[in-house]
C-alpha cells in the first residue's frame, strides 16, 4: 500500500511541477526543443515566455559548429529581433551536448582556403568581404537594442568566445570551458574576439595568455575573471536561471532597459565627457516617456516594476 501511496503522490507532484516551479517548467521546453524554426536551419527560435526570445544554435549533430547557412541566418534573425516590438529580452544557447565548437572548417574551407580573385589585390578584398560578413554575424547582437542573456555548457571554441563577448550578459555551467582556438588553426581572431574580450575581461596580459598560447579556460577561472557572471550546476538550471533574468529585464520599462543597452555600450567605446553629452542628448527626448510616471507610481504605491503595463517599443 505504501508504495501505491508513493507511485501516486509522484506522479501527481510531476504533474503540477510546471505549476508549481513555472520557471523550470519553461526552462526545461526552452533547452528541449524539436529542431531549427523554418526558415532557419541552424537556429531554433521559440517563445518561452511573455516579452521574451529564446534563438538556440541547434546543430546538435555536428556540435553546433558554424556553416555557411549560420552566419547570415543569425543577422536575419536577430535583425527581426530588433525590430519585433514585442520582445524584450533574448536568451541564447546551445542544443545537446555542448554550446558549439566554433567555425564549421569543412564547410566553409573554400570561401577561405580558395578564394576569388584574378590577382592578390582581388583576393584580398574578396577575403575582406568575407571577413566582415563575419563580423556583422556577431556585432548585430551587440546592435541588437534588447539586452541578450547567452548560456554557455560544455565548450565554447573559437568564434563561440567571439559569439559570447557580443551577449550582455554571460552564464555558465560548471563543466562550461572557453578557447580561443583560432593560433592552433594558423589564424588570428578576426571575428570580435581580439576587440571584444579585452574590454570584457579586463585583464589584458589573461586575454594576451589565452589568445596566444589557445589554452582552456574552466568555468571556475571564467567567473573569477568576469567573463561569466555566474555559474550553475548543470544546464537545466543555468537555462532556468537565463530565463529568471530575461523576465526580470523584461518586467521593466522598455524605453529604460534598450536606453541602458545602448548607453552602456557607448559608454564602453567613448570617453567619460563623452559619454554624459550622449545620455543627456539621450534623455532630453526619453524622459518624456509615460514610462517613467508609470514606474515612479508603481514605486509608491510599493509594486514591482513588473505589475505595470508598458507600451510595446
Amino acid at each position: 500500500m505504501n508504495c501505491i501511496v508513493r507511485s501516486a503522490l509522484g506522479r501527481l507532484l510531476f504533474a503540477d511541477r510546471g505549476r508549481l516551479f513555472p520557471t523550470l517548467s519553461a526552462a526545461r521546453a526552452m533547452s528541449s526543443s524539436g529542431g531549427p524554426t523554418p526558415p532557419f536551419t541552424t537556429l531554433s527560435v521559440t517563445h518561452p515566455d511573455h516579452h521574451i526570445t529564446h534563438v538556440e544554435l541547434h546543430r546538435p549533430e555536428k556540435r553546433n559548429a558554424m556553416n555557411k547557412a549560420y552566419w547570415s541566418e543569425m543577422v536575419d534573425c536577430f535583425n527581426q529581433i530588433a525590430e519585433d516590438s514585442e520582445c524584450r529580452a533574448v536568451v541564447f544557447s546551445g542544443a545537446g551536448k555542448m554550446f558549439t565548437a566554433g567555425i564549421d572548417l569543412m564547410d566553409i574551407a573554400g570561401d577561405l582556403l580558395q578564394p576569388q580573385g584574378d590577382d592578390s589585390a582581388r583576393i584580398a578584398w574578396y577575403l575582406r568581404a568575407v571577413v566582415s560578413k563575419y563580423q556583422n554575424t556577431f556585432s548585430v547582437i551587440e546592435k541588437c537594442p534588447k539586452p541578450v542573456v547567452v548560456a554557455v555548457h560544455g565548450a565554447c571554441i573559437g568564434a563561440g568566445v567571439d559569439l559570447i563577448t557580443a551577449c550582455d550578459i554571460r552564464l555558465c555551467t560548471q563543466d562550461a570551458w572557453f578557447q580561443v582556438k583560432e593560433v592552433d588553426i594558423g589564424l588570428a581572431a578576426d571575428v570580435g574576439t581580439l576587440q571584444r574580450l579585452p574590454k570584457v575581461i579586463g585583464s589584458r596580459s589573461l586575454v594576451n595568455e589565452l589568445a596566444l598560447t589557445a589554452r582552456k579556460m574552466y568555468s571556475d577561472e571564467a567567473k573569477s575573471c568576469g567573463l561569466v557572471s555566474r555559474v550553475f550546476p548543470d544546464k537545466d538550471s543555468m537555462i532556468a536561471g537565463a530565463l529568471e533574468i530575461a523576465s526580470e529585464i523584461a518586467g521593466r520599462s522598455p524605453v529604460a532597459v534598450q536606453g541602458t543597452k545602448i548607453n552602456l555600450l557607448y559608454s564602453r567605446d567613448h570617453s567619460v565627457t563623452d559619454g554624459l553629452d550622449y545620455m543627456a542628448t539621450w534623455n532630453m527626448s526619453m524622459l518624456q516617456t509615460q514610462d517613467l510616471m508609470k514606474s515612479a507610481q508603481a514605486a509608491l504605491e510599493k509594486k514591482s516594476p513588473k505589475d505595470v503595463t508598458f507600451s510595446k517599443l
